[in-house]
C-alpha cells in the first residue's frame, strides 16, 4: 500500500521546476499540471519540466482543460473538445505523464444511455488516435459532482469497461452527488491496483458540488480509514484553493495514521 500526494496546479512554464523543487523539499511526490483554460505548455518545455520530475521522483499527470462536452448537440463543439483532450495527451508524453484526467460532458436533454453512448464513441476515437501517434498515456474520465453532468460512478466503470480507458476518482465528487463517499461501491467497482484520485474539502447542496474549500482533517481521517485497508498504489491530487499546503497536511496525517 503506497501513497503519492501532490497538489493540481504546476504554475507556469518558468517557474515549473522551481515548484517542483519546492514540492520535493516538503515530502509531495505527485503534482497534475493543470490546463485548465488552454494547454499552455510547448513540447521543448514539457521535456525539460518532465525530465526534472522524473530525477526527482515526482509522478505527473495532466488535467485537461475544462471547456470539453463530449456530449454536445453541436459538432464542432465535439470536435474541439476532442482536440483539447488530444492536445493535452500529446504534451502529457513530452513529459512522461501517463495520465490525462478531463470532464466528459453533460447529459442536456438526452437519456443516459444516449449520452453514454455519444461518450464512448468520441472516448474510443481519442484512444485510436493517441495511439496512432504513439503517445504513452491514457485517457481518464472523472467522476464528476453536478448530478447534470456525466461521471457517475455507474458510468466511469462502465466506460472502463467498455473502452479500455482508465479513470479518476474523485471523492469529493462521489460526496456531493451521492450525498456520501460510498467507499464499497468504489472498491468494488474499481479493482485496478493503481488508482488515480482526487481529493479536497467541498461545498455542496441538492445539485450538487459548488466549490472546493480546504479539506477538514476529519475528511481527511475518513478516506484513510478506508484507504489503508487496501493493497493498492494510490495517487491523491488535492484540488482546494490551497492544494500544496492541502496536500502537504493530507501526507502529515497519513504519515501518522500508518505508524
Amino acid at each position: 500500500m503506497s501513497i503519492k500526494f501532490g497538489p493540481a496546479g504546476l504554475g507556469g512554464a518558468n517557474e515549473a521546476v522551481l515548484n517542483l523543487e519546492k514540492f520535493k523539499k516538503i515530502g509531495l511526490s505527485a503534482c497534475e499540471v493543470a490546463f485548465t483554460y488552454g494547454v499552455y505548455l510547448k513540447k521543448n518545455d514539457a521535456e525539460r519540466i518532465g525530465l526534472a520530475a522524473k530525477k526527482m521522483g515526482i509522478e505527473l499527470s495532466v488535467h485537461a482543460p475544462y471547456w470539453i462536452n463530449l456530449n454536445s448537440k453541436e459538432k464542432e463543439k465535439i470536435e474541439a473538445s476532442k482536440k483539447r483532450i488530444l492536445d493535452s495527451c500529446e504534451i502529457a508524453h513530452y513529459m512522461k505523464a501517463k495520465r490525462v484526467v478531463f470532464h466528459s460532458g453533460y447529459y442536456g436533454k438526452d437519456a443516459p444511455e444516449e449520452s453514454f453512448q455519444n461518450i464512448k464513441k468520441c472516448i474510443l476515437e481519442i484512444k485510436d488516435k493517441a495511439r496512432e501517434n504513439k503517445w504513452d498515456v491514457e485517457i481518464c474520465p472523472e467522476i464528476m459532482g453536478k448530478k447534470n453532468v456525466f461521471g457517475s460512478i455507474d458510468e466511469i466503470e462502465r466506460l472502463k469497461k467498455e473502452t479500455g480507458c482508465g479513470f479518476c476518482i474523485d471523492f469529493a465528487h462521489i460526496l456531493t452527488r451521492y450525498g456520501r463517499y460510498d467507499f464499497e461501491s468504489i472498491k468494488k467497482s474499481f479493482p485496478e491496483k493503481k488508482w488515480h484520485c482526487h481529493f479536497s474539502g467541498i461545498t455542496y447542496g441538492p445539485k450538487g458540488e459548488k466549490h472546493h474549500k480546504k479539506t477538514p482533517e476529519e475528511e481527511w481521517k475518513k478516506l484513510f480509514s478506508f484507504l489503508k485497508n487496501l493493497s493498492k498504489e494510490i495517487v491523491i491530487i488535492n484540488e482546494s484553493p490551497s492544494p500544496v499546503r492541502d496536500s502537504a497536511e493530507g501526507m502529515n496525517i497519513w504519515k501518522k495514521i500508518k505508524e
